[in-house]
């Protein structure tokens, strides 16, 4: 399978999960997470969602930036890897806490949450409940500018 082929794969399959878990899933039982077959900590950030109770679907493939673009990721907010759950994307090692709450509250208004970069001690990079970063939300209007969602370590 070509890279491209790979690429559009995983976009289709992002659309068919953010459409299918808006529609149909419960919003705490099933995530899609997308991520590069050479990282470590993105590997680590899934299997901690799984130990909290997601059923997660591993996609791996080498470019992300199609899934990330197909979400509404800024680039700016940009991390490790990509998720989608309840019909949002989750860019970054997001915390645990983050994605309860915004599956839980369920605004229209928020295509998804991110954690731009790689926070040391952030959920899949040593798990530190004292680390301090910030999570941000991405409206689905592209003209709003994302606003910080949830600060850990406070």
């Amino acid at each position: 399978m070509t890279n491209l082929m790979r690429t559009a794969l995983g976009a289709a399959f992002l659309s068919l999960a953010l459409s299918q878990q808006a529609a149909a899933l419960p919003a705490e039982d099933e995530m899609t997470v997308y991520r590069t077959p050479w990282c470590g900590c993105c590997h680590a950030w899934a299997e901690e969602i799984e130990k909290a109770g997601y059923r997660v679907k591993s996609v791996i493939q080498e470019d992300l930036a199609p899934v990330r673009k197909l979400a509404g990721v800024p680039a700016d907010l940009e991390g490790c890897h990509v998720a989608a759950a309840g019909g949002y994307f989750l860019e970054g090692h997001v915390p645990l806490e983050a994605i309860r709450a915004l599956l839980a509250e369920k605004n229209p208004v928020i295509a998804g949450i991110a954690v731009p970069g790689m926070p040391q001690g952030s959920l899949g990079m040593g798990n530190d409940p004292s680390a301090q970063y910030e999570v941000f939300a991405v409206s689905r209007d592209a003209s709003v500018a994302p606003t910080v969602y949830y600060r850990a370590g406070d």
